[in-house]
C-alpha cells in the first residue's frame, strides 16, 4: 500500500497524458463534446484514485488489513472502465491506422501500470484485464484477427508479469519481517557468543527439548550451575534449578512461575529465581522463547540466563537504605507507611482491625540540648533496643524521625492486648538509661488509633494517632491515649483559635491583669505580676493555659510578648508608688538578640525606671545550648532590670545557671506550697532548701499560690521573703491595680 502511494502522482500524470494523446488521435473522427466528457471522466477518476492512494501514506499502522488490499481492486476496475470507453465507444468510427495508434497508447499505459503498480497486483490485473479485453475486441472488429491475437497475448503476458512481481514483493517483505524478528530473538538469546571466555558474571545460553530436558549444555551454563556439561545433558531442566528442594517440592515462587511458562509454551522475560550452587544461594534471571520445527511442531525452548546475585545484593542494600533508619536500624517513615497501608488493606479485606501507635519521647530534647547530639543519638539506640524486645511477629516498630517512633499492629482485634502493649512501652521506656557514665531519665507519650474505625486510610489513621498523642502530651506525658472523635474537634478548635490569635492584639481583644506581690513579713505591696488575658468576641474568656502554648507553637509569642512588655511598662509608669511590675518572658523571646533593643525601647517610651521592671524567666531558657539567651540576659541585667526565676524546681533544675546568672529572686511554684500546707515532708524540705540556697546567693524568694492565712504563716516561717496568691489578691483589672498602687496608705494589702 505504501509503495502504491509513492507512485500515485506518477500514475495520475500517466492517465492525464494518455487521455490527452487519445483526444488528439480521435479529434478528427469523434465529436468534441464526447471527447471532452470522456476526458473529464478520466481526470475525475484518476484524481480520486490518486487521492485514495496518497491518503494511505499517512496511516500510522505498520500493516494494512486484507480488506484494505482487496479494496484496491475497485481502483483498477474504475480506471479500466473509463479507459475501455475509447476502443469500445469510438472504435467503430476509426480506421485501422487510428486503431493501431490507440492500441499503442493504451499498451503503454497498461505497461506503465504494470511497472508502477506491481505492489498492488489486484488493482493492476483488474485494470490491465479490462483495458486489454476492450482493445482485443476492438481490433478483432476493425482490424485483422492476427493483430487482435497479438494484443491478447500482450495482455496475458502483462497479467502474468504483474502477478509474478507481486508475489516476489510479498516474499521479499515477508523475508524482511522474518529477519527482523530473528534479529530481535538473537539479540535476546545470544548476548554473548559461546566462544568467549567464561566469566563469573557472564550470560549463558540454555536449551531444552519438548520434554524439558537439557540439550547441548552450554559451558557457561554448566559452570554457573557448578556441574559438568556432559552429566547434565538429558537432565530435567527444572530439577537442575530446584536442586535440593526437588524431592521436597518446596519450590521458590520464581521456579513455579518458570514451570507454568514452560508448560504453557509461552515466551517469558527476566524471571527471577534462587538457585543453589555449591551450598550457596545464587539469584538467576531467565528469559526464553519456544521453538518450533518447519512443520510447526513444538520442539522445546532456547533462552538466556545470567547470574544477578551481586546486582540483587546492591538492590537489596539500596532498598534497605531507602526503608530503614541508619541510626537505629529500624524501619523508617517510608516502610512504616507501606506496612500500615498493607495492614489497612488486609483489615478491610477480612473485616478485621489494625492499629497504629505514635510514640514521642518525653524530656529527650533536654538531653540533646544539655549533653549534645552524640549522646542523644546513643540514647535513641538504647530506646530502639528496648522497643524491639517488646515486638512480636504481629507488630512492626519503626522510627519516624527525631525522637518519634511508631508501631504498626497488623492484627488489632484484641483491643486489650494492644493497650497492654502500649502500657508496656510506656513502662519500658521510663526506666533509667546508663549512657557514657550518665544516668538519664526520659519517658514517652503514646497516641493510639485503630483502623478502619479511626481512619479509612493510612494517612487518616496516622492523623488520628497524632491527635491522641497530642492529648497524651497535654496530660503531662508518660501515658497513652486512644483516639476519640472529640480529639478531632479539639484540633479544629486549636486551628480556629490560632487563626483568631493572629489578630487578637490588633483587634484589642487582649488586656493585662495585675496580681499583687507583697512582703511576707509586713504585707506591704512590693509589686505586681502582669498576667495576660484574652477575651474573644465569640468564644469569650480563653484560658492562658490554652492560648499561651498555642502562641509558642505558632511562633506568635514574640509579638504578643512585646505587646505585653510595652503595655506593662506604660501602666507601671503611671503608678505613684515605686513598686515593680513583673513580666513573663518566653524562651523564644530571649533567643532573639533583638530583644534587648525591644526592652530598651519600651523603657524609654514609657519613662519607667529600669529598676522597677522585673522579667520572669523559666528554666527552659537554659535548656538549649549554643543560643544567645545567656548573653541577652546579661545585657538586660546591665540595664539595671531585675531578673526572677519562675517555677523553680518543676523542670530540669540545675544549680549551675543559678551561679552564672544574677537572679534577684526565685519563685517557688504553688505545687510545693500546697504540698507543704498538707504536711508533705518532701515539699517542706524543697522549700527550705530553695530558701537556704537563695539566702546564700543573696536572692529573695517568692511563694506562689498562697490562698489561706495558714499557708501565709507557713511560708513566712519557712523563710520566704515575698508572697503572691489569692489570699492577698486576685489578678486585678488595670484600674483597680492602679488604685492600689496609688494608695496613700503606702500600699499595704489587706488580707
Amino acid at each position: 500500500m505504501h509503495a502504491g502511494s509513492q507512485l500515485a502522482l506518477f500514475m495520475l500524470a500517466a492517465n492525464l497524458i494518455g487521455a490527452a494523446l487519445v483526444t488528439v488521435i480521435l479529434a478528427p473522427l469523434v465529436p468534441e463534446w464526447q471527447l471532452a466528457s470522456w476526458g473529464a471522466l478520466v481526470a475525475a477518476v484518476g484524481v480520486a484514485v490518486a487521492f485514495r492512494r496518497l491518503a494511505s501514506r499517512h496511516r500510522s499502522a505498520v500493516t494494512a488489513t486484507l480488506r484494505d488490499v482487496r479494496d484496491t481492486v475497485l481502483d483498477g476496475i474504475a480506471l479500466g472502465a473509463v479507459w475501455s470507453i475509447p476502443p469500445l465507444a469510438f472504435g467503430h468510427s476509426v480506421d485501422a491506422g487510428t486503431a493501431l495508434g490507440l492500441w499503442i497508447i493504451l499498451s503503454l499505459l497498461m505497461s506503465a501500470s504494470a511497472v508502477a503498480m506491481a505492489a498492488l497486483p489486484l488493482a493492476t490485473i483488474a485494470f490491465v484485464s479490462i483495458v486489454g479485453a476492450s482493445i482485443v475486441a476492438t481490433l478483432a472488429i476493425i482490424a485483422t484477427p492476427m493483430l487482435a491475437a497479438a494484443a491478447a497475448l500482450f495482455t496475458v503476458l502483462l497479467i502474468m508479469a504483474t502477478f509474478s512481481r507481486g508475489m516476489s514483493l510479498v516474499v521479499i517483505r515477508a523475508g524482511e519481517i522474518a529477519i527482523s524478528e530473528r534479529d530481535e530473538t538473537l539479540s535476546l538469546l545470544l548476548r554473548e557468543t559461546e566462544t568467549e571466555e567464561v566469566g563469573a558474571g557472564a550470560d549463558w545460553l540454555w536449551e531444552i527439548d519438548a520434554q524439558r530436558r537439557v540439550v547441548r549444555a552450554n559451558p557457561r551454563f554448566s559452570v554457573s550451575l557448578g556441574a559438568d556439561p556432559k552429566t547434565i545433558n538429558g537432565t530435567p531442566f527444572l530439577q537442575l534449578l530446584a536442586g535440593s528442594t526437588w524431592e521436597a517440592g518446596n519450590f521458590a515462587a520464581g521456579l513455579r512461575e518458570l514451570a507454568e511458562k514452560l508448560k504453557a509454551r509461552e515466551a517469558f522475560h527476566d524471571i527471577l529465581l534462587p538457585v543453589e550452587v555449591h551450598g550457596e544461594e545464587r539469584w538467576w534471571e531467565i528469559s526464553a522463547s519456544p521453538r518450533f520445527d518447519d512443520g510447526g511442531s513444538f520442539c522445546g525452548f532456547r533462552g538466556v540466563g545470567s547470574d544477578v546475585t551481586e546486582r540483587r545484593k546492591s538492590a537489596d542494600k539500596i532498598n534497605r537504605m531507602a526503608r530503614f533508619d541508619t541510626l537505629t536500624g529500624l524501619p523508617n517513615r517510608l516502610l512504616i507507611n507501606e506496612t500500615l497501608a498493607h495492614a489497612m488493606s488486609e483489615a478491610e479485606k477480612w473485616g478485621s482491625r489494625c492499629a497504629f501507635m505514635m510514640i514521642d519521647l518525653d524530656r529527650f530534647k533536654a538531653v540533646n540540648d544539655t549533653l549534645g547530639h552524640p549522646m542523644g543519638d546513643r540514647l535513641l539506640g538504647r530506646v530502639s533496643e528496648r522497643l524491639k524486645q517488646l515486638m512480636t511477629q504481629n507488630e512492626m516498630i519503626g522510627r519516624l524521625g527525631g525522637d518519634e517512633f511508631a508501631v504498626v499492629v497488623r492484627d488489632a482485634n484484641d483491643t486489650a492486648r494492644v493497650e497492654r502493649l502500649a502500657q508496656a512501652i510506656v513502662d519500658a521506656l521510663s526506666h533509667p538509661y546508663e549512657v557514657d557514665a550518665h544516668t538519664l531519665y526520659i519517658g514517652c507519650s503514646i497516641g493510639l488509633a485503630t483502623g478502619p474505625r479511626d481512619g479509612r486510610t493510612a494517612e487518616m489513621l496516622i492523623r488520628s494517632a497524632d491527635l491522641a498523642l497530642y492529648r497524651s502530651k497535654d496530660a503531662g506525658g508518660g501515658v497513652f491515649h486512644a483516639y476519640e472523635p472529640q480529639l478531632h474537634m479539639a484540633a479544629e478548635e486549636r486551628r480556629v483559635l490560632e487563626i483568631a490569635l493572629r489578630n487578637a492584639v490588633d483587634n484589642g481583644e487582649m488586656h493585662l491583669n495585675y496580681q499583687p506581690v507583697v512582703s511576707a513579713e509586713t504585707g506591704q505591696l512590693t509589686g505586681f505580676e502582669a498576667l495576660l488575658r484574652w477575651v474573644h468576641p465569640e468564644f469569650g474568656n480563653i484560658s492562658p493555659a490554652k492560648f499561651v502554648p498555642l502562641a509558642e507553637e505558632a511562633r506568635l509569642i514574640a509579638p504578643i510578648g512585646e505587646w505585653v512588655l510595652r503595655t506593662a511598662c506604660d501602666e507601671a509608669a503611671r503608678w505613684d508608688l515605686p513598686v515593680r511590675v513583673a513580666v513573663n518572658v518566653s524562651p523564644e523571646q530571649l533567643h532573639n538578640p533583638a530583644f534587648v533593643g525591644i526592652v530598651t525601647q519600651a523603657l524609654a517610651q514609657s519613662g519607667l525606671p529600669p529598676e522597677r521592671l522585673e522579667l520572669e524567666v523559666t528554666e527552659g531558657v537554659f535548656m538549649r545550648e549554643g543560643t544567645m539567651a545567656i548573653q541577652v540576659l546579661e545585657k538586660i541585667l546591665d540595664l539595671g532590670i531585675r531578673l526572677s526565676l519562675d517555677d523553680f524546681g518543676t523542670g530540669f533544675s540545675s544549680l549551675g545557671y543559678l551561679a552564672r546568672t544574677r537572679f534577684s529572686s526565685i519563685k517557688i511554684d504553688r505545687s510545693f506550697v500546697q504540698g507543704a500546707s498538707q504536711g508533705t515532708k518532701e515539699a517542706i524540705a524543697i522549700i527550705r532548701a530553695v530558701v537556704a540556697l537563695a539566702d546564700s546567693l543573696g536572692m529573695a524568694t517568692t511563694a506562689e499560690g498562697v490562698e489561706t492565712e495558714e499557708e501565709h504563716h507557713m511560708v513566712q516561717a519557712l523563710g520566704c521573703t515575698k508572697v503572691q496568691g489569692y489570699y492577698f489578691g486576685r489578678p486585678l483589672p488595670t484600674h483597680e491595680a492602679r488604685a492600689l498602687a496609688m494608695r496613700p496608705t503606702g500600699g499595704s494589702v489587706a488580707a
